[in-house]
């Protein structure tokens, strides 16, 4: 069991590793002025919130720029601090001016501090620390304050450095422990081994982390800037460098251009991870998980050699238009020999992305599981596949089924298209108002679902929990304010109700000749039709079941700078009246899960979970350590069964979806998977239980004018 923060994660440098070594010729000042200046701009003048660029903003940006770079007190000292605290409400005046004092002061500063920390860890991590002295470390690195100066900082790395050896030793002293019980014959490596082994592995790790951060560009880490600058705004508002909205474009669309494999930097080398099921490489045939790429050509074109090479630009050069060729030069796992593959490039689904359904039988009755991961558009091409229009479909072969009750499954949906969620909500009603939008200073627009026509008609129950968010709350909240479904999972879902627009710079500069980039930034703040906003209370579950969330800081509410909550005139709507026993139904499963030890058992974990959570300080005093972890070990053993069930039920792919399978087999182990999955689902069986016992009023009233 991972009782602490393993590896890398203690030494992340935050979110802003992208990838490329820093090179000063690659400096663009006068670029880094052009973003500054139209970002300035468009903030100032579109953003949902007005704000002025003021000593509190300036604060803020010192702060997070600050602790961005920084986030585990590792690089800059109090005494760095002295020296940047000159600009520190100066920053607001040097951005009406493009000035970059105060980036190119703090920037120059970390990388010096980042050079210097390859040194301090390889020499810390040379010798065995001292495990019986009494000393703790507070991984709550917000409540730790910066190192008073150099000496002071090196001890701070020394203790972080520790913690990973100790936690380490520990587990493979604990690994060595379970494997005597199975085998009392086993051979026993004695402390000092372990402890030599922990050293070495934490310095592989080091070293690997520091790769890539010498592959990072000016670029990159001014992006990190530009992002202190925006979330000034608001948490949601921000700045995307061309790579990353490239990515953002992908992951909305679910496609790409390419050859369909998923990539990993592994050392030098650029690894095939995946092949992605009926993409171009997975139909070619060659191409294995495992194989390594040396070097990429385009066509007949020289090969470019590729080891080295940052994994985002290795990716640029494998990626390409549909219809064109690459040349993959590849080490292959299975014997090591070199090969070249030709695969010609296509449009890849990642099918991960798209709404899948399941069909079970429960009681005599066949019953509907749509599963939506996100809310999915191509912003480019609009007619192509979307979340609407795959969901329509999928009800539709579900109706061919004849399933009598269907669940919407959003749980873990972050979101996505505005217009996808107003259009999926019309499948479930008549013309209505679906949602209300507003922007800065102006009255709310109400957002109508225009097809007259209900795709699903029966019983509907909406899975949530508390990583349903943006659209996908939209729709939870709609479905509840008409009545037309109930709400299960979480307490609240995530609580964001603000719409956010991607703005590519370029399209406000004439005709500058590089890609800006772009700014995703916040235009509105989104309404229930009953006037409430999601923001920061999200959707609250008709019925509310326990899991490991329950008592967690998590969500919107959680978010430095979150936009409040507030409301607007209800809209012209009326409740569906779909239920003749809704009241009922709801105080049957929460009678169901107040009862039952399952959820109980989870309710106990959730408690447990949040205490861990607060508890931030660990001894790195060997014996110590080890006598926390197996004290929370013990306590952990009462809880090691909670999510151990099974439904007994049996779940399937709709009939149109077995015919895949014949000639694609990932397809239908993965299928079998999810289902597999299903059934152990104690949250998806309540659901179940709660859409049996649903009975739909015989005079449905579905329009809502």
């Amino acid at each position: 069991m991972k009782l602490i923060i393993p590896l890398l994660a203690l030494f992340l440098v935050s979110n802003t590793i992208q990838a490329k070594t820093y090179n000063e010729l690659e400096k663009d000042p006068e670029k880094d002025k052009v973003i500054l200046y139209v970002l300035k701009n468009i903030l100032t003048r579109g953003h949902y919130v007005q704000k002025d660029l003021n000593d509190d903003f300036s604060e803020h940006v010192y702060d997070e720029f600050i602790n961005s770079l920084d986030p585990s007190k590792r690089y800059f000292t109090q005494e760095d601090l002295k020296e940047f605290s000159q600009f520190k409400y100066e920053i607001d005046d040097q951005l009406r001016n493009s000035n970059l004092d105060f980036y190119q002061l703090v920037y120059g500063r970390f990388l010096e501090k980042v050079k210097a920390a390859k040194s301090i860890y390889s020499a810390l991590l040379k010798q065995p620390f001292n495990y019986k002295k009494e000393e703790n470390i507070n991984i709550d690195y917000d409540k730790v304050p910066f190192a008073k100066n150099e000496n002071e900082l090196v001890d701070y790395w020394r203790k972080q450095l520790k913690l990973q050896v100790v936690s380490l030793t520990q587990e493979a002293e604990q690994q060595q422990v379970e494997k005597l019980k199975k085998d009392p014959k086993a051979a026993q490596k004695p402390f000092k081994e372990l402890e030599v082994t922990a050293r070495e592995k934490v310095l592989k790790n080091m070293n690997d982390l520091y790769i890539r951060i010498d592959e990072l560009e000016n670029s990159d880490w001014y992006s990190t800037f530009l992002n202190s600058v925006v979330s000034g705004f608001d948490p949601h508002t921000t700045y995307m460098s061309p790579r990353t909205k490239s990515r953002f474009d992908q992951d909305m669309s679910g496609k790409l251009e390419g050859i369909g494999a998923r990539l990993q930097k592994e050392g030098i080398y650029t690894k095939i991870v995946e092949l992605i099921s009926g993409g171009p490489a997975w139909k070619q045939g060659d191409l294995e998980p495992g194989d390594i790429i040396l070097q990429v050509g385009q066509g007949d074109g020289e090969p470019l050699d590729i080891v080295g090479m940052r994994l985002d630009d290795a990716i640029t050069f494998i990626k390409g238009k549909k219809g064109t060729e690459v040349r993959l030069t590849v080490k292959k796992k299975l014997d090591g020999s070199t090969v070249v593959i030709p695969i010609i490039r296509d449009i890849v689904e990642l099918e991960e992305t798209f709404v899948k359904s399941s069909i079970v039988e429960k009681d005599g009755k066949k019953y509907g599981v749509i599963n939506l991961p996100k809310f999915y558009i191509d912003f480019d091409d609009t007619k192509q596949r979307n979340a609407a229009g795959d969901m329509k479909l999928e009800i539709e072969r579900l109706k061919k089924e004849n399933v009598e009750g269907l669940i919407v499954d959003l749980r873990d949906n972050g979101g996505g298209s505005l217009k996808t969620v107003i259009e999926i909500g019309g499948l479930f009603i008549n013309e209505g108002p679906i949602v209300q939008v507003k922007y800065r200073g102006e009255p709310a627009i109400i957002k109508n679902d225009t097809d007259s026509k209900v795709h699903w008609e029966g019983p509907l129950v909406v899975m949530v929990n508390e990583m349903s968010a943006s659209a996908s709350e939209i729709f939870a909240a709609a479905m509840q304010d008409y009545g037309r479904g109930v709400i299960m999972g979480g307490k609240q879902t995530y609580g964001k109700g603000t719409v956010q627009n991607v703005l590519p710079l370029n399209y406000y500069v004439n005709k500058y000749p590089d890609d800006l980039g772009a700014l995703k930034m916040t235009i509105q703040k989104f309404y229930r039709i009953n006037g409430g906003s999601t923001q920061i209370e999200g959707v609250y579950s008709d019925i509310a079941m326990p899991d490991r969330y329950s008592y967690m800081e998590f969500g919107e509410r959680d978010l430095d700078g979150a936009l409040k909550w507030d409301s607007v005139k209800k809209a012209n709507y009326q409740q569906t009246n779909s239920y003749t026993n809704f009241n009922e139904v709801v105080t049957n499963s929460k009678e169901r899960i107040n009862n039952d030890p399952k959820f109980v058992s989870i309710n106990e974990y959730a408690k447990w979970l949040k205490k861990n959570q607060d508890d931030n300080t660990y001894s790195l005093n060997y014996d110590s350590y080890k006598k926390e972890v197996e004290k929370r070990l013990e306590e952990s053993k009462k809880f090691k069964d909670i999510f151990k069930y099974d439904s007994n039920l049996t779940f399937n792919s709709p009939s149109y979806e077995l015919a895949y399978f014949k000639t694609d087999t990932v397809l239908k182990d993965k299928r079998e998977m999810w289902h597999k999955n299903l059934q152990k689902d104690i949250y998806l069986n309540e659901a179940l239980n709660v859409l049996s016992e649903l009975k739909m009023n015989k005079k449905l009233e579905l329009v809502k004018k």
